[in-house]
């Protein structure tokens, strides 16, 4: 791949040109790489079959990606400033991004009449859910769990039970549980 520095005749070049593919990158710098080799027929037809089922699911998930950026993922906000903070990546990269990496529940503790749950996701963890089960497993309390200052959620709970099952959401709704 090379970088094209300013010539007034190809400046403003897009696009396919021979064996040449043109790119115009986000900061304004234009790329030039060679076009990759053409499939047709039978080729592209065995390249297709010759796909593991690894690579098949991992086709079907970047699919869903663009479906979630087409649906939902255009609706929120924090893409597009998270974009604008940057230069060379746009919307759509954070929210795929965001596809791939579901939450993380680092810690759980329970402190005084709350349970502190530490979540982490690349983008934002959209909400925190705590249940407290008893020895047998029967919900003592369930609810929602508030956001506290950096990555800390808070659920006031006066029960004492003996598990403890936090759940994080992020973004595109993947979900992560932590038992404690």
């Amino acid at each position: 791949m090379s970088k094209v520095f300013y010539n007034g005749s190809i400046a403003n070049f897009r696009g396919r040109i021979g064996n040449l593919i043109f790119r115009q990158l986000p900061d304004g710098t234009t790329v030039v790489s060679e076009a990759p080799p053409k499939e047709t027929g039978r080729r592209k037809k065995r390249a297709k079959e010759k796909r593991s089922a690894r690579q098949k699911a991992h086709n079907e998930s970047v699919s869903d990606t663009a479906a979630y950026w087409r649906g939902k993922g255009k609706e929120h906000p924090i893409y597009a400033e998270l974009a604008a903070a940057t230069v060379m990546r746009t919307a759509y990269n954070f929210a795929f991004s965001d596809w791939f990496h579901p939450p993380e529940i680092h810690h759980v503790e329970r402190r005084g009449g709350s349970i502190l749950v530490e979540a982490t996701d690349n983008v934002m963890v959209a909400r925190v859910r705590v249940t407290v089960l008893d020895q047998e497993g029967k919900v003592l309390e369930a609810g929602e769990a508030v956001r506290g200052e950096g990555d800390c959620w808070e659920f006031v709970s006066p029960t004492h039970g003996d598990k403890i099952v936090a759940e994080a959401w992020d973004l595109p709704g993947h979900r992560t549980k932590f038992v404690l």
